[in-house]
């Protein structure tokens, strides 16, 4: 079965991090590309590649939950968009970044709303980790569908992959956008189109 259809929000890892563990296998990719990783200013880079590993990979020991948990009463079911997150991410093919900006919507049910800045803490709990970019507008979708049950939710994400620029088809211009629409999102062509037209819109 594709992974790609097995979505969850992932609790996360339990796993122990070992950093000694992480920066030895740096030194024998070093050493398999015919590095010599005594050098200077090589002799401390598996240590450094390991911490910078797991900084951007945190989101493996994070959970949304407690961003989405908290809702308060707005008095109103209008639409709620934040536009132009950037966000960072790591393709899980070739562990090489992609980024780029995420547009994410919901439409309120009973009212009730969550805090701006957390759909921004949500987007990150699933980008850093090893992803895909369509596994990861799913993620974000469910777990905003999961903890506020809305009418509808879209995720919209907009990124430039170095695993395409850098490698294989070498294509420094390209951008890959992908949708996640639940609920009204996915049923109302009205509700797309007039989401799509305040993405658009200029600031």
């Amino acid at each position: 079965m594709n992974d790609l259809n097995v979505i969850s929000i992932s609790k996360p890892s339990k796993s122990v991090i070992d950093l000694e563990r992480i920066a030895r296998g740096v030194r024998e990719m070093l050493i398999g590309a015919g590095e010599d990783v005594d050098r200077e200013g090589l002799r401390e880079t598996p240590m450094r590649v390991a911490k910078a590993f797991v900084e951007m990979t945190r989101g493996l020991t994070e959970s949304a939950e407690p961003h989405l948990s908290k809702t308060f009463a707005e008095g109103h079911g209008d639409l709620v968009l934040v536009r132009d997150i950037e966000f960072s991410s790591m393709c899980e093919h070739h562990l090489l970044p992609f980024w780029g900006r995420a547009h994410i919507a919901y439409l309120p049910a009973d009212d009730r709303v969550v805090g701006l800045s957390k759909l921004a803490r949500t987007l990150d709990v699933f980008a850093r980790r090893p992803q895909v970019q369509e596994r990861l507008g799913h993620q974000i979708a469910e777990a905003i569908e999961t903890a506020l049950a809305p009418q509808g939710v879209a995720v919209i994400l907009e990124a430039e992959h170095m695993c395409m620029a850098m490698r294989g088809a070498q294509k420094r211009s390209a951008k890959t956008t992908t949708t996640a629409h639940r609920g009204v999102f996915a049923t109302d062509a009205s509700r797309r189109a007039e989401l799509l037209a305040l993405i658009r819109a200029q600031a």
